[in-house]
């Protein structure tokens, strides 16, 4: 019963991730620090995926010229190597317009073996071949001949020269080397750096919520890369319409004074709309895969509540896991009988 109680914090924390999503590299005050209160639960002590124990962020920013705007960002359930340890994981698909490496196996087994790692769309093979590279060099991985490196993308190409695929092995490997726990960047910095949301600068926001001791006590975090659309809500209030700037809008108001159909460029009826977003959901309740994965699809709840669309292009994903010590999946020594596998 405890654990179910842990999946209603994502109805409350996506709102508030997306809130903070916006700010670059934290130098605005966060959706809290304006006295924006979002649900009744209180939060961790970071407001951040962080707040689950073990958990480690890290970003690669590129900003080069006018038109290289992209990045890596890095979500370690825990420390140690996590194909040695790996943890209970499980994928949801909202909308499934996107490039989720990894993602099949994730559910086959789930379990996930590698760092979480977001970036731009076309990023998505290079990134996931340096973060094999990673993986490989790792004590302990010298004899693995399989690995399923998890790697998701938001579409950043309206402010980055996504054709490029500017990212190196070296940000890929720094993104991972520099992840910590504590407070974490937000805003334009990794995966974040070129994305648009709504209209408005989308990027990186996290945010956390506790559940009180007597239904056991545990933190849910939320990290997520925002690059969606649809009509921007704010703890019920629709800022979107207030500030004139949402889906549908421009075709809504020349339909109304014309009183006849309207016909527009497919591209700008969509560019308030499609985009995607990237869920990561961290708990330390001790859950299993078919309950992470319960969780994950909970998150669109969350997402519908700002005013998210879901439209044909948004790929809209989540990706939950467990840090907790007892529910981890060691990997088996070579010397295992018939019977222990």
């Amino acid at each position: 019963m405890r654990k179910v109680f842990a999946l209603i914090l994502i109805f409350l924390i996506i709102t508030e991730s997306f809130a903070q999503s916006n700010i670059p590299k934290n130098d605005r005050p966060r959706a809290r620090d304006m006295k924006l209160r979002i649900g009744i639960l209180p939060v961790g002590e970071l407001n951040a995926i962080t707040d689950v124990p073990g958990v480690r962020v890290g970003h690669s920013t590129l900003i080069r010229g006018e038109n290289v705007r992209t990045g890596v960002t890095a979500i370690l359930p825990h420390g140690g190597n996590l194909f040695q340890e790996k943890v209970p994981g499980a994928v949801f698909v909202g909308n499934g317009f996107g490039k989720l490496m990894g993602s099949t196996q994730v559910n086959e087994l789930g379990e996930i073996e590698t760092p979480i790692l977001l970036t731009s769309t076309l990023s998505v093979p290079k990134v996931g071949d340096f973060l094999l590279d990673y993986m490989l060099a790792l004590p302990g991985n010298e004899n693995v001949q399989s690995i399923n490196p998890l790697v998701a993308e938001t579409n950043d190409g309206y402010l980055n020269d996504i054709r490029g695929r500017h990212i190196t092995r070296e940000d890929v490997f720094a993104a991972i080397k520099t992840a910590q726990t504590g407070k974490t960047e937000e805003g334009s910095v990794g995966a974040g750096t070129g994305t648009i949301a709504f209209g408005f600068k989308g990027g990186i926001g996290t945010a956390s919520r506790r559940l009180p001791v007597s239904l056991g006590g545990y933190t849910v975090g939320v990290l997520v890369q925002t690059n969606y659309g649809g009509i921007l809500t704010i703890d019920g209030a629709p800022v979107g319409v207030e500030l004139g700037k949402y889906y549908l809008k421009d075709v809504i108001e020349k339909s109304e004074n014309s009183k006849q159909n309207v016909s527009q460029n497919k591209n700008d009826i969509n560019v308030l709309a499609d985009g995607s977003i990237i869920i990561v959901i961290a708990t330390d309740a001790p859950m299993d895969a078919r309950q992470l994965k319960r969780m994950a699809a909970r998150s669109m709840m969350g997402l519908a509540r700002t005013g998210a669309a879901a439209t044909n292009g948004s790929g809209d994903y989540a990706v939950a896991f467990s840090t907790a010590p007892e529910v981890r999946v060691k990997t088996a020594s070579d010397n295992r009988t018939p019977r222990e596998v």
